[in-house]
């Protein structure tokens, strides 16, 4: 074979070995649709100092934080995915709220749920409740909660790990199966696995589900900050 031949394909075949199988791509605040509300770029958050109930941003690049109030529009990205590894570090002041959206459609819930013994769906780590208005009884249905709270103190960077699993669809566009959390890891403990979600759960970006749909970082339920966001098709 000629060398220049045997080079090329060598060079081809590390090159789709990396693309499929390690390439991590990370996330800043460029890969998001505008408008970006109050959310802003910084080099790192920490709690007020006076208010245990905000957060302070210090100067640098590479954390995003949704202003100095948490009530602002929702991160958006502009390109779609289906199936996805995602890694990410979030901090929350006390009481805060936001959340991960798989395809805009499946939440899993951040809180500041330090140190609630029994938590819920709606505690941190927690695959948040589909709801619907026009159900008899309780709106909110379904949700997962975590089996133990793995949230760490109001103030400290945790870690979320998720792989997901998209809905599948036919030819005809009928769906053939559900969306699918294959697992969730909250600061190193696993939370879920191959838990199945039947639709979209409560404030979702809408209600129709797809093969594709965009990554979304809720930003209007209190002051949140995100790091390191790590995608992986």
């Amino acid at each position: 074979m000629n060398e220049k031949i045997f080079i090329s394909m060598f060079l081809l075949v590390g090159l789709l070995g990396y693309d499929a199988f390690s390439q991590k791509k990370t996330l800043g605040i460029e890969d998001f649709e505008k408008p970006l509300g109050d959310w802003f770029e910084a080099g790192d958050a920490r709690l007020n100092a006076d208010d245990e109930k905000k957060l302070d941003a210090l100067a640098g690049e590479g954390v995003l934080i949704n202003g100095e109030n948490g009530r602002t529009v929702h991160l958006i990205t502009g390109e779609q995915h289906g199936d996805l590894e995602l890694q990410l570090e979030f901090m929350v002041p006390k009481g805060s709220n936001s959340g991960v959206y798989l395809q805009g459609r499946y939440e899993i819930q951040i809180l500041d749920s330090w140190g609630k013994e029994k938590p819920g769906s709606g505690d941190c780590g927690g695959i948040y409740q589909r709801w619907d208005e026009n159900r008899q009884g309780n709106k909110g249905y379904e949700g997962t909660p975590p089996p133990v709270n793995a949230c760490k103190k109001p103030g400290e960077w945790q870690s979320l790990t998720i792989t997901f699993k998209a809905p599948r669809f036919n030819s005809k566009g009928e769906k053939t199966k559900n969306a699918q959390f294959k697992r969730v890891i909250l600061n190193g403990i696993t939370l879920h696995k191959n838990v199945e979600v039947t639709g979209p759960t409560r404030s979702s970006l809408n209600e129709e589900e797809g093969a594709l749909g965009s990554l979304m970082l809720q930003g209007d339920h209190g002051p949140v900050a995100y790091r390191n966001i790590r995608i992986k098709k």
